[in-house]
């Protein structure tokens, strides 16, 4: 296959969508849209989002260093487009997409009630790239609504439908439950 060098660009995909949902000592709350995340470490459970420093967002996790991680559903697309297209400076994303904010129960980190999954987060790291600022931050507790989990705790798919985002399209994707296989299942394949 022939392919062409079009210089460094983000072309990793699909990434993952998230909202992540925050709050100052003040009160002042926000949910931002982020595919820039990923798990960074297994043991303690962390992950990482990168987040422009021009963001309100941005402004509240600096200095309250706690966020909640929320996966929204297929379901969820459009709330998902306004949280990372209008500035919580200016308007409650909360009560704009009529969303209920829970506090979480370690840190008190702000979640999202209507999102299967969130993820309650403390920041350890904050690393400074470029255009974005890497935070790094533990897991401190997941919350999963049983209705996207079997019997066994494993996830889903056809419930959970997660959203993924292809940075150079800059669209939304969905349909991910057809299984591929399991890790492991071809470790002997090529031998």
């Amino acid at each position: 296959m022939a392919k062409t060098d079009i210089g460094p660009q983000t072309v990793l995909y699909p990434l993952p969508t998230a909202l992540v949902s925050c709050e100052d000592v003040a009160g002042r709350r926000s949910i931002i849209t982020i595919s820039w995340t990923g798990i960074c470490c297994s043991t303690p459970p962390m992950l990482c989002i990168g987040v422009r420093k021009s963001r309100f967002s941005h402004f509240i996790i600096s200095s309250s260093r706690k966020f909640g991680l929320n996966l929204p559903t297929e379901d969820q697309v459009q709330i998902m487009d306004f949280c990372g297209n209008n500035s919580g400076r200016d308007i409650d994303k909360f009560s704009e997409c009529h969303l209920t904010p829970v506090s979480g129960s370690k840190s008190g980190a702000l979640l999202i009630a209507e999102c299967p999954v969130s993820l309650e987060c403390e920041v350890r790291h904050i690393l400074e790239l470029g255009s974005h600022d890497l935070f790094v931050a533990e897991i401190t507790a997941t919350y999963i609504d049983e209705s996207v989990v079997d019997g066994g705790g494993k996830y889903i798919m056809e419930k959970l439908k997660p959203i993924a985002y292809m940075t150079k399209s800059r669209e939304y994707r969905g349909g991910f439950s057809k299984s591929l296989g399991r890790y492991g299942e071809y470790k002997d394949h090529f031998k």
